[in-house]
């Protein structure tokens, strides 16, 4: 079986940990899941290191104890609006004398691509490959062993504030786990929802986690554009627990087991009981109000995700539309909602693709946790994985994490 894999999704109202194991036949089992609310961080940002460290400790030893090993290396999911992204060209001779382009040649343009010049307090997280061009003949997912003099290549950039990638990986080092890698959590989150055709058509991922709702899109099988947007499912929470005069943690509940986005239902006229606050009598409030404000804050998020696509000229590229996952996502009528605010098909996804825990693991909460586990099983399928050993490092070896990227795009 081998060593198992874990993923650490350190989120702004959670902390997820999913462990898996490599199945004989080579497929992802899910062996361990847990959780434990997350109170150390703002926005997908660590703002108090001690108390992301114990939810840390929290989660994991849940997952632990239901996996039955213990865990020592983990892939970890960022996210929060300090991540940029950039699309950048490199161009370069090919070296061959017969002009036959070799795999040094692709190194060479990718090294040209990411030669790129980032602020003092950012740093590369990411360096992806989308296609190549040949003398011209652009749409090439593998130039390796065609013919050409000149080969340029396009590489999507994702950078990251240092202090904030810095903080992230002190919490977990302090919570006694190694840092295998840091991966952008909606990247992590495409691996885990999205089918082969999606990527392939064009299509955009939005996860509506906690704090943040983070995008990505993939247009012919290659990431194109990646933002993040600091609303997210704690914003919602909030408004409720103000609109109908009741404790967070009781809002979230009424959030969850009532919530809907879409007003006029024919549930609009059932009464919830909520709790007062500071001791005050119960009330009632029906369905039609929790909608009322819910629904106005939810339609922003999807609208501000509809301008940052507009923004960067993507969204006539979707063809398979909108794929929406994370905790959020699972609210009454959000699909519907979207599908209004983007003018095209929406649907919300959960995760796939493994066996063990499907009932556990398979919530669209989990799409990002599921995903880093994913990440690594690719890592180790190629002989790049981390995880059973020492770390090499906060972003390990940038070019292999580039050709894995090519490789699974191709």
């Amino acid at each position: 079986m081998g060593s198992p894999i874990v993923g650490l999704d350190i989120g702004t109202t959670k902390i997820g940990v999913i462990i898996g194991e490599v199945a004989a036949d080579g497929s992802l089992k899910i062996v361990g899941v847990g959780s434990s609310p997350s109170d150390g961080l703002r926005k997908g940002v660590v703002i108090n290191i001690d108390k992301t460290v114990k939810s840390i400790q929290k989660a994991v030893e849940e997952a632990e104890l239901m996996a039955g090993v213990d865990v020592g290396s983990v892939y970890v999911g960022i996210a929060g609006d300090h991540i940029k992204s950039i699309n950048s060209r490199g161009v370069i001779a090919v070296s061959r004398s017969d002009n036959e382009i070799t795999r040094p040649d692709v190194e060479r343009v990718i090294e040209a691509a990411r030669a790129v010049a980032i602020p003092l307090d950012r740093e590369m997280l990411h360096v992806i490959p989308q296609d190549f061009v040949v003398d011209e003949q652009p749409g090439i997912k593998d130039p390796v062993g065609m013919s050409g003099v000149r080969l340029e290549g396009d590489v999507h950039i994702v950078t990251g504030a240092i202090t904030s990638v810095q903080n992230l990986q002190k919490s977990v080092e302090k919570a006694g786990l190694r840092v295998a890698d840091i991966v952008l959590e909606p990247l992590a989150s495409s691996y885990a929802v999205l089918e082969d055709d999606e990527r392939e058509l064009g299509c955009a991922v939005i996860d509506i986690g906690g704090g943040t709702t983070d995008i990505i899109v993939f247009v012919e099988d290659s990431v194109r554009h990646t933002a993040s947007i600091g609303l997210g499912g704690r914003n919602v929470t909030n408004d409720l627990a103000i609109g109908i005069r009741t404790p967070l943690e009781r809002a979230e509940e009424i959030k969850r087991a009532f919530g809907t986005c879409l007003r006029g239902g024919p549930a609009d006229g059932e009464y919830i009981p909520v709790p007062g606050v500071g001791g005050r009598e119960n009330r009632e409030v029906s369905r039609a109000v929790l909608a009322s404000i819910i629904e106005p804050r939810m339609r922003e998020i999807f609208t501000l995700a509809l301008r940052e696509l507009q923004k960067n000229h993507y969204l006539d590229t979707l063809g398979a539309g909108i794929i929406l996952t994370g905790g959020c996502s699972q609210l009454h009528g959000a699909a519907e909602l979207a599908e209004q605010v983007f003018g095209m098909p929406v649907k919300v996804a959960s995760p796939k693709g493994f066996t063990g825990l499907v009932d556990a693991a398979s919530s669209p909460a989990h799409a990002t946790g599921v995903g880093l586990i994913q990440y690594g099983l690719l890592r180790r399928a190629e002989g790049k994985d981390d995880s059973a050993s020492p770390a090499k490092g906060r972003l390990g070896d940038l070019w292999n994490k580039a050709f894995e990227w090519f490789k699974r795009y191709v």
